[in-house]
């Protein structure tokens, strides 16, 4: 049995047996050029992946669409995944996804707050990177999403954090310019009481 194999079926004494005999084939690629771990990441398969990233897999590979363990389970709120993966000291920040962009951007933006908490209590994401399309995590939660307590929270989260509410996007504008446009009061007013400007 290969390690995607084991992976799939969740057998995990199979996948202790391959971990012993066939140590150097843990991040085998599969045809999309996915990581057993990946896949695990993937089906939110916690026991699965604990294994995997105790063993040593590799958090950094990316597929065929530039997704890397760790920038899927930041992204796709995979929380308890995250955290095991968090406790190494070997992930690549550097490595961005198909956007340009680091994992925190897509948590805030798709709504996961206990992905964007985790990340920013870690403290080594860059809570201010901007990504391929010129956006911070910030920017984007104002300009693709709503003004509801989710994206307050997030957005208060990633504020506390560090996050700069006057850098501007590719086309010159800051957070606090996208809440007045969409209407989104609560947004304005919490940007401006972190200091945000126009």
């Amino acid at each position: 049995m290969t390690y995607h194999a084991a992976v799939s079926s969740s057998n995990l004494e199979e996948l202790r047996r391959l971990l012993v005999e066939q140590p150097q084939n843990i991040d085998e690629l599969n045809e999309k050029k996915e990581t057993p771990l990946l896949v695990a990441v993937h089906n939110n398969n916690v026991p699965v992946a604990q294994i995997l990233i105790e063993a040593g897999a590799n958090l950094n590979i990316q597929d065929q669409i530039q997704d890397s363990p760790y920038l899927y389970a930041g992204a796709h709120g995979r929380s308890d995944i995250l955290r095991l993966m968090l406790k190494r000291s070997d992930i690549d920040f550097t490595v961005y996804n198909r956007y340009g962009g680091n994992c925190i951007i897509p948590a805030s933006e798709k709504g996961h707050l206990e992905n964007v908490r985790i990340l920013l209590a870690d403290g080594r994401e860059n809570i201010n990177h901007i990504n391929r399309l010129n956006w911070t995590a910030l920017l984007e939660i104002v300009y693709y999403d709503n003004d509801d307590q989710l994206y307050q929270d997030i957005a208060r989260a990633l504020l506390e954090g560090g996050a700069d509410p006057n850098i501007r996007c590719g086309h010159g504008k800051t957070a606090l310019q996208y809440a007045k446009e969409k209407g989104f009061k609560n947004l304005e007013q919490l940007i401006i009481d972190f200091g945000g400007k126009e």
